[in-house]
């Protein structure tokens, strides 16, 4: 006879195979329907395989692919130097407001949380970056801006660094005579995997997805980030269809709008997919435990 324990366990597995059936599907549309043809698909809708096959989407979209491919190298740099700078920044900023020795710990806490709630608008930024820093038309400009710490992803930190990391851990270390940043390179940083994981995948996922920095700093296309160019194709195509010239309503007749939007969606979230199952045990085992001691 089946023990409750295995029927529990059978429905439980069944659950979470339609949780993934779920997850799963929108890619799978996204990706079919970009390789459906435009006419099939304002004809007969989205389907998850394609009922007539076409790469003109991706031909259309890859046809300046020497532009595509300097975005892709430039939001790769963009995004590797920004993490790895940003989340620095963070586990720095974190570390001494989570000893509880710190001098005006509350104070700066406080100004953390400060800036979770209140911020100095886009025209004082704007004028802050492109007048005191100059880094307007430079690769700075894609990183700078998003690179000043994130309160939350420093509240986090803190947490993790306050609740996971025991006190006598540390106060051995200074016994042994450790420094500060001893301390932190060779005991806590290596207890602290999970969360830096978590943190540069998410900070990553900034950088990756981030196109309005090449919009208000950037006006020299050769440092257009991928993600501009591809807002620009879009913002481009849309422009083509309401025009009321007759030459631009027929060209944005023969483009396959919908399904070039498909294929750009494609192209931005592919190498995030392809990055994300080596970060996942990480980034939910940092999710978990500073939700729990959080």
């Amino acid at each position: 006879m089946v023990s409750h324990d295995k029927i529990q366990q059978t429905v439980l597995h069944l659950i979470y195979i339609f949780l993934c059936v779920l997850a799963i599907a929108p890619f799978v549309l996204l990706i079919s329907s970009s390789l459906t043809d435009e006419a099939t698909l304002m004809q007969t809708g989205y389907n998850f395989f394609p009922k007539k096959f076409s790469l003109y989407a991706y031909q259309y979209l890859f046809k300046s692919s020497s532009k595509i491919i300097r975005g892709i190298g430039i939001t790769v740099f963009v995004t590797l130097l920004g993490t790895v700078l940003s989340v620095l920044l963070t586990i720095l900023f974190a570390y001494p407001l989570s000893r509880k020795e710190l001098p005006g710990r509350y104070f700066f806490s406080f100004v953390v949380f400060f800036t979770m709630l209140f911020n100095g608008g886009l025209v004082p930024t704007y004028m802050m970056y492109t007048q005191f820093f100059h880094i307007k038309n430079t690769i700075w400009a894609l990183i700078v801006p998003s690179l000043l710490m994130n309160a939350f992803y420093v509240i986090m930190m803190r947490s993790f660094f306050s609740n996971s990391i025991p006190d006598a851990l540390v106060e051995a270390a200074r016994i042994d005579g450790a420094g500060e940043y001893r301390i932190l390179a060779q005991v806590v940083l290596p207890l602290s995997k999970p969360m830096v994981a978590t943190v540069s995948l998410m900070v990553g996922l900034n950088y990756w997805n981030d196109w309005t920095n090449s919009m208000y700093y950037i006006t020299d296309e050769k440092l257009y980030s991928l993600q501009a160019i591809l807002n620009n194709i879009i913002n481009s195509i849309t422009f083509l269809q309401e025009s009321t010239q007759s030459n631009a309503a027929g060209l944005a007749a023969s483009m396959p709008s919908t399904g070039i939007r498909m294929a750009i969606a494609v192209v931005g979230i592919l190498p995030i997919l392809c990055i994300y199952p080596f970060f996942q045990k990480y980034f939910v085992q940092g999710i978990v435990v500073g939700g729990v001691k959080g």
